[in-house]
């Protein structure tokens, strides 16, 4: 079993299943207090750990014209004052090794996008913050590969790193869940899987990135059956209208009941 360890109250590993939930980006300070407070009451209510989510800035977007966030400064502003208000544990992505440092200052939790998660000097430069570090596998990476990106970030000394598998690529702008990745990924470190950005479409939508959020149930049912530590959801309260991959958000409305199945599924499976 990999390593445990905790953010915040959150256990990371360990048997237990937590929840990192939220918005895909900052829409605004209301929003994001608005979705963190919503998510909250239901986590709360059930009895699951939460790490909140969100970014400050999009900076792998399809098209130069989408929304990408409200940058590092006010990203990061918003999200300490998320954490202050709300006791919440907080996680975000990082694009560049220059952002590490800066954002470690109000966040819990640094995340590596999945098209950077071979990037060296970013796993070094998050993995120096000493926060707890969240690299999601890249849809062209095999599972076993990813040791190397936990050897580099562990290579800092710190151990608090975990692993989020959101899909392979699979032709054009299709991607596929291996569910044989799973016990591989989680030999090398706790594993979270992305609910969401596995149902994504990839820049199949003339600009912006489809989905097919009617599977996002399936597919985490299958995870947590097979033994994840984690889940990852987007989740919007309006995904028709969100700035960015509300494709394939999980709608809010959604959260709860499916919350309650994969607790079920967890306590029958016995992990």
């Amino acid at each position: 079993m990999a390593n445990v360890f905790e953010v915040g109250p959150v256990q990371v590993g360990g048997g237990g299943l937590f929840l990192i939930a939220g918005p895909c980006v900052i829409e605004s300070e209301t929003h994001v207090r608005t979705m963190a407070d919503a998510i909250q009451r239901i986590t709360s209510d059930l009895g699951i750990a939460y790490i909140f989510k969100a970014s400050y800035d999009k900076a792998n977007r399809t098209s130069v014209k989408s929304f990408r966030g409200p940058g590092l400064v006010e990203g990061t502003r918003i999200l300490g004052a998320v954490a202050r208000a709300t006791g919440l544990p907080v996680l975000t992505d990082v694009h560049e090794p220059g952002h590490c440092a800066v954002v470690a200052e109000a966040v819990d939790v640094l995340q590596i996008p999945a098209f950077l998660c071979r990037q060296t000097d970013l796993l070094v430069a998050a993995g120096k913050t000493g926060r707890a570090v969240n690299i999601k596998k890249g849809q062209f990476v095999a599972p076993w590969d990813m040791q190397y990106p936990v050897e580099k970030t562990k290579s800092t000394g710190n151990e608090r790193v975990f692993l989020t598998e959101r899909g392979a690529s699979f032709g054009y702008n299709t991607l596929v869940v291996d569910y044989r990745a799973l016990p591989v990924l989680r030999a090398m470190a706790p594993v979270v899987f992305d609910g969401t950005h596995s149902v994504q479409q990839p820049s199949a939508a003339g600009g912006v990135s489809g989905g097919q959020p009617e599977f996002i149930p399936l597919l985490a049912r299958a995870a947590v059956a097979a033994g994840v530590d984690g889940l990852f959801l987007e989740v919007h309260d309006d995904p028709k209208n969100a700035k960015s991959d509300g494709a394939n958000a999980l709608d809010l409305k959604g959260l709860r009941p499916l919350l309650e199945t994969l607790l079920a599924i967890k306590a029958a499976a016995g992990h």
